[in-house]
């Protein structure tokens, strides 16, 4: 089984918005270089949730964990996500998909931003 992973955020006009993001695909390509990794936007900028995918799948993925890279569950991974994740189950129905929560919802997320909140001066 080939497991690839999409990091799935909002997107932006401007490119350092994506700089984290894509620095997060950069660490685990480094620490998993077996392990396909792509990023991918709901809007404004490319590629999009369908063709990060439609890439990993061309390289042989057989699976496709898509994360979510939002602080919360709001809109975009509320009703946006469920409805992009169906098309991607029927675009490829050989490959098996998996949408963990967001990031940010992730307890070790959470205390890790606690954490760097708490380093600040007079923290």
């Amino acid at each position: 089984m080939h497991n690839a992973i999409v990091l799935f955020s909002h997107g932006s006009r401007d490119p350092l918005w994506r700089a984290p993001i894509e620095a997060v695909a950069a660490r685990i390509a480094a620490q998993h270089p077996t392990r396909p990794v792509a990023c991918a936007y709901l809007e404004l900028c490319t590629p999009s949730l369908a063709d990060a995918t439609q890439q990993l799948v061309n390289q042989g993925a057989t699976h496709v964990t898509v994360v979510p890279m939002f602080l919360g569950t709001g809109k975009h991974a509320r009703e946006d996500l469920p409805v992009l994740a169906q098309e991607l189950l029927a675009a490829h129905p050989g490959v098996q998909f998996h949408v963990q929560a967001a990031i940010g919802e992730d307890p070790r997320m959470t205390a890790l931003m606690a954490d760097i909140a708490c380093e600040a001066p007079g923290g």
